[in-house]
């Protein structure tokens, strides 16, 4: 399995990819932005297990929206009963519940390995009213945050590729984590691109929403014209997904290969 390396252009040629792939098929793919979207709402009503599914079944959920960018790349049309016809098969399915596991188990340790040092400043900011000062726990939970952060850089290499190498290349576990990594730190400058544009864009969503409440828009209206907004832009931070790993692992694509294999 060999992995290409790419100029730091690269970056910012996925992003743009991802766009032509969504205007060729732009409701299927809104439509599935909107059901992550929903997906990751209700994750939130159910406090930490919620959560915890939600980053177990990420895995799948990227290889679904691989496939789908895939049929469309390929010219098919991506009807609603397409779109987990990839799941049917028992071997591919096995393998991302076992990436996903894996997945959820290391951002649970990455999050209890950033949380460790800082307990003691943590507790710190409860008072003996068993109250919590929000100035001190801003501060308090900074350290942890930067600390899962670099744990999550590394986890992300690890994981970035391995849908697409367990689901269509059928490779192990410990196999697709290896090749993952390897082509992420092949291309760890287009990545960088690409991770600074898309927070570039998500930034400059902000700046709009905040623009819209500076106005006098009210918050209701504000979000009635901002959610559709968010939802396009995941769906295009989707749509790159696929280009990543096509102009990676382009070489060892077999373009007869079924969507479900």
């Amino acid at each position: 399995m060999q992995a290409a390396i790419l100029p730091i252009s690269a970056g910012w040629f996925w992003i743009q990819e991802g766009y032509r792939l969504f205007k060729r098929q732009p409701m299927p793919m809104f439509f599935w932005g909107m059901a992550t979207g929903l997906l990751i709402t209700i994750s939130y009503l159910i406090p930490l297990f919620g959560q915890m599914a939600l980053i177990a079944v990420t895995p799948i959920l990227t290889f679904l929206t691989l496939c789908a960018c895939r049929n469309i790349a390929a010219g098919k049309i991506m009807h609603f009963s397409m779109w987990l016809e990839p799941l049917k098969n028992v071997d591919v399915r096995s393998r991302l519940i076992k990436l996903g596991l894996a997945y959820m188990v290391c951002c649970l340790a990455a999050g209890f390995l950033a949380v460790m040092p800082f307990v003691s400043e943590l507790t710190e900011i409860v008072n003996t009213q068993g109250e919590v000062d929000p100035h001190a726990l801003a501060q308090a939970i900074r350290g942890p945050l930067l600390t899962f952060l670099l744990f999550y850089v590394v986890i992300s290499a690890l994981f970035w590729h391995a849908p697409a190498l367990t689901g269509w290349h059928g490779m192990k576990l410990s196999q697709a984590l290896f090749f993952s990594m390897v082509a992420c730190w092949r291309n760890k400058w287009p990545f960088l691109l690409y991770g600074l544009s898309w927070g570039a864009i998500f930034y400059a969503a902000q700046l709009f929403a905040g623009a819209l409440l500076s106005s006098g828009m009210s918050p209701a209206t504000a979000q009635l014209l901002l959610t559709p907004l968010n939802i396009m832009i995941a769906t295009l931070l989707y749509c790159s997904f696929y280009p990543t790993y096509i102009s990676v692992f382009g070489a060892n694509y077999r373009q007869d290969d079924s969507v479900d294999q």
